[in-house]
């Protein structure tokens, strides 16, 4: 896995631990919208067998913070206010494929949509996330 991510053609982040610790990763990155893919497996289950919703959330919301994260000025940076993800059936090992679009960037506040899919194409999780820009001082050091 690289140690970076690039955004644009100037701006690159760096890949977070989360992402190498669960082992999702970048295979699409536009403007304002990404696909990552995550090659599910034993340590990422729950007691009951099934794939961990922890495991998806982290996935949609590093996916989604991405996402907003390509349509910033290289002054801004953004934290975010509000997560929410519904599931909508249990997974076990499979390749799952995430896909987040930015719904709506405004000049303060964002939204974000994330669909995530296992290797039959069929829906098993749909996450929000809401951001909030930051500028100036509050951007420095985040």
């Amino acid at each position: 896995m690289k140690n970076t991510i690039k955004l644009n053609s100037q701006k690159e982040i760096s890949v977070p631990p989360v992402a190498k610790l669960i082992g999702f990763y970048p295979i699409k990155i536009n403007r304002g919208e990404t696909v990552f893919q995550l090659e599910t497996k034993e340590d990422h289950f729950n007691p009951m067998g099934t794939v961990h919703g922890g495991i998806l959330c982290d996935l949609a919301d590093a996916e989604m913070r991405v996402a907003y994260a390509t349509l910033l000025n290289e002054s801004e940076s953004f934290t975010t206010v509000e997560l929410k993800i519904n599931y909508l059936k249990p997974i076990w090992q499979t390749t799952l494929k995430a896909h987040a679009v930015v719904v709506k960037k405004g000049s303060n506040i964002g939204f974000i949509d994330c669909s995530i899919y296992d290797e039959k194409e069929s829906l098993i999780a749909k996450a929000s996330s809401t951001c909030m820009t930051l500028k100036g001082e509050s951007a420095k050091n985040r």
